[in-house]
């Protein structure tokens, strides 16, 4: 790291990033170029003089973490990733905002190397290197020991307006401050400006004043001032008991005559005659594009060489530990590689049938069993410690001590699902969560950047339906599963009994390449018979055959999930007195039945028979491909009611006789007066 004295070249990188931005704009024919423009300064002291990072190793465990979480300024970060030497060719930053470029319209994890998590949902950023520090302090106290640091870096991220207003910043910067994660650092592209014009048309509150209540550092500098930037950042490294904010005050689209401090800067290119002009006031070449002269890219180029040797010098630091602490050092390897211990889950708990376990709490015995074998197990609660699934034995993370595996998130659903994802892209971590099912809607947003992401969170989700009874329609969800089946590589499980729910936990622990729900009843359910032998393959393949007819071809499919599984095997045997035979089949997940191949799908649900009937207490959106043209759907297509779980289930008709019922319509066979209608109207 050079001394802080900024020279002409500091100056020209800042410019020759502002016009890089600008040129691949105007080849995209749109984008935002306000923010590259304004934050090309603070950038520029950041990432050479302040960010621990190789780029030819983007994955090297303990460089710095950097966050855009104003992710629609992607321009900047692509910018500053070419000129570190990563690899990111020239040409792919003409190709910005094109079909499978690398250099998409907003920064996407996985596709650019150096991108450290998905941006452009405002405030997802921010919550996610929340979650990095988090992780970071954590693995500092776990794995560190006086005189052996193999775990000590800093998160830094920019931040702008429209991030500090969504409300999952809010949460995030609550619980940070709380916790004093002294290793967050954000820069605030402090311009004052949205696309819908100053942000005082919104908001009136001091934004420092606020993050100062929270419990943060906070500073505010001249975003263009490379010294002022240099000495806040500093200062904010020397805080060692809270994250710090350090506000940027910058003209957005900084050196465009025409647009800059203006709306038009936010979102809109400059077009070609403001582009010129901007290049002039920024004594940039007007007649060549993508320029950047020998002296900046040597500049970048010593940072590039400082990277490498930061790295070199940990794997020195690495092998004295490996030496000194040798089963620390590969909990350490084995923990950042994502890898589980050998024979982890050979504790795992069985049930026989005849016992009455509610899911949630089968869950946390599973956790009790497994959470001395997985150490990089850390899971949390949002206001659901008590009657989640919450592993007795765990410590709790509180501010200065970060050693231990359970954090309490407030009534924080939506920071909780964005700080988890933070920690599982950080790595080193298993993140875990539970809150209830029909609040999954506060955390939608962060639970979709996270699939997008293939971030391996496991998100639990208890009090499944409207079985939760007294508390009313409010609490009951009915459409929550529906709704998370629909987001793309979110594997959703919704277990029957116990067994099945330590199937799907041995599921979640061993995805890596994408989150799982797990959806977990809140009341007693009998253990099935037949789940002890068949749940663990039977989970993993999403459905499978519980329950056949002593002999003999099934009339009839009933198809179920969670405590539904149940009342299908009890509508079984009313359908067997009536000279019927019923196929009972399982289907926790559809996702992980759809990855089967025809075969088993055919084995499971064979198109010979078309009489099926499907029952599962939500609504019946998605049944349909299942069941078919002649076959029907139980389910709950209204909100809820207030009521016992009893009288709720049979309001809504989830009961074995209404099944019965249903399947015998379906079998076109009159059905007996005293099966129950369910009352709905």
């Amino acid at each position: 790291m050079r001394n802080s004295n900024y020279d002409t070249v500091d100056v020209l990188s800042a410019n020759v990033i502002r016009g890089l931005a600008v040129d691949a704009i105007e080849a995209a024919g749109g984008g935002h170029p306000g923010m590259p423009l304004g934050m090309a300064d603070a950038a520029t002291v950041l990432w050479t003089r302040f960010l621990r990072h190789n780029p030819t190793n983007p994955k090297w465990p303990d460089r710095d973490r950097y966050v855009q979480s104003a992710g629609h300024g992607a321009m900047l970060l692509y910018s500053l990733l070419h000129l570190s030497g990563y690899d990111l060719p020239l040409e792919q930053l003409r190709r910005h905002r094109r079909l499978h470029s690398l250099t998409p319209g907003h920064p996407e994890y996985g596709r650019t190397p150096g991108v450290e998590t998905t941006t452009g949902p405002l405030g997802q950023g921010f919550a996610s290197g929340v979650g990095m520090a988090l992780a970071e302090a954590h693995l500092s106290a776990r794995f560190n020991r006086p005189g052996y640091t193999v775990v000590d870096h800093f998160t830094y991220g920019i931040v702008g307006d429209g991030d500090l207003q969504e409300g999952i910043a809010h949460e995030a910067a609550s619980l940070a401050g709380h916790l004093g994660l002294a290793k967050l650092i954000y820069l605030f592209d402090d311009n004052r400006m949205t696309i819908d014009g100053p942000t005082s048309v919104s908001q009136s509150e001091d934004t420092l004043q606020r993050f100062d209540a929270y419990g943060w550092h906070v500073q505010a500098v001249d975003g263009h001032d490379m010294r002022a930037i240099d000495a806040a950042i500093r200062l904010a490294q020397a805080v060692t008991d809270r994250p710090s904010l350090i506000a940027c005050r910058t003209i957005i689209g900084f050196g465009s005559p025409n647009k800059q401090n203006t709306p038009q800067a936010h979102s809109s290119a400059l077009g070609e005659e403001e582009a010129t002009l901007t290049k002039r006031a920024l004594n940039l070449p007007v007649d060549e594009t993508f320029w950047i002269p020998d002296e900046v890219r040597y500049r970048w180029l010593e940072a590039r060489e400082a990277g490498r040797k930061l790295e070199d010098d940990w794997h020195l630091r690495m092998r004295r530990y490996a030496r000194a602490f040798p089963d620390l050092a590969q909990e350490f390897r084995e923990a950042m590689a994502g890898h589980l211990p050998d024979r982890w889950d050979e504790a795992l708990p069985e049930w026989d049938p005849g016992v009455s376990l509610s899911p949630r709490l089968a869950a946390t015995a599973v956790l009790e069993a497994v959470a001395g074998r997985v150490k990089s197990l850390v899971g949390g609660s949002a206001d659901l410690t008590v009657v989640g699934a919450h592993p007795k034995s765990a410590v709790p993370i509180q501010k200065g001590d970060f050693g231990g595996t359970w954090l309490h998130y407030g009534i924080r659903e939506h920071a909780m699902a964005g700080i988890m994802t933070g920690m599982a892209l950080h790595g080193g971590v298993i993140p875990y969560s539970t809150t209830f099912l029909v609040f999954s809607d506060y955390s939608r947003g962060a639970v979709r950047v996270g699939a997008l992401m293939n971030a391996p969170v496991i998100h639990v989700w208890t009090h499944d339906s409207v079985a939760v009874g007294e508390d009313g329609p409010t609490h009951q969800p009915v459409e929550q599963l529906a709704s998370l089946r629909c987001v793309p590589n979110l594997v959703v499980v919704r277990p029957a009994d116990a067994n099945e729910t330590a199937a799907a936990w041995r599921l979640a622990l061993t995805r890596r390449n994408g989150p799982v729900a797990l959806i977990l009843a809140r009341q007693d359910l009998p253990v099935v018979a037949g789940t002890r032998e068949k749940a663990r393959r039977g989970v993993a393949a999403g459905a499978y055959v519980l329950a056949d007819p002593p002999s003999g071809q099934p009339d009839v499919i009933l198809l179920s999930t969670g405590s539904e599984v149940a009342v299908a095997m009890a509508a079984r045997d009313l359908l067997a007195a009536r000279g019927k035979h019923a196929r009972v089949v399982s289907m926790p997940s559809w996702e992980l039945f759809e990855e089967q191949d025809a075969a088993y799908r055919e084995d499971v649900l064979p198109s010979s028979i078309a009489a099926r009937v499907s029952v599962e207490a939500g609504i019946t959106t998605g049944w349909d491909r299942y069941v078919g043209p002649r076959g029907a759907m139980v389910g709950v297509n209204r909100f809820g009611e207030c009521g016992s779980a009893d009288e709720v289930m049979t309001y809504f008709g989830i009961t074995p006789e209404h099944v019965c019922q249903e399947a015998l319509k379906v079998l076109g066979v009159a059905s007996p007066r005293h099966l129950q209608q369910p009352q709905t109207s």
